[in-house]
């Protein structure tokens, strides 16, 4: 007389689908991290309570003592509206974003003149801040 169920319960644990969410969130994590690039220059941010991320393709950076930076290359405020106009030549109009590294401790008027450059370049600005308490 067999007494044994036939309806067994099988012990074994697949661990397929747990590898598989592992490296969905593996490629989702790689993915995001490229969104966020840093500037690499080291300059003391101004804190703002509004302060949202902007993919940056273009950043210009003026350190404490007025020296300019695109793209963590050194120029001047001669001939930063030449390189960002070659920057931005495949955007459409109005598409390019151009985000400003500002010192806190730089005068506005380096701010405005680099503001208006990319304003009369068609361009969108955006001023790179610390999130605020």
């Amino acid at each position: 007389m067999n007494l044994r169920s036939k309806n067994r319960i099988n012990a074994e644990f697949s661990m397929s689908s747990m590898t598989d969410i592992i490296f969905l969130l593996l490629i989702f994590f790689m993915l995001t991290s490229n969104f966020v690039t840093p500037s690499g220059l080291p300059v003391s941010l101004p804190s703002s309570k509004a302060s949202a991320i902007v993919m940056q393709k273009i950043s210009v950076t003026i350190t404490p003592d007025l020296k300019y930076f695109m793209n963590d290359q050194e120029t001047t405020l001669e001939a930063l509206p030449g390189q960002l106009e070659e920057a931005l030549a495949g955007t459409e109009e109005g598409q390019g974003v151009v985000v400003l590294h500002v010192d806190k401790s730089v005068p506005v008027e380096h701010f405005v003149k680099v503001a208006g450059i990319v304003n009369n370049l068609k361009a969108k600005v955006s001023i790179a801040t610390l999130p605020s308490e």
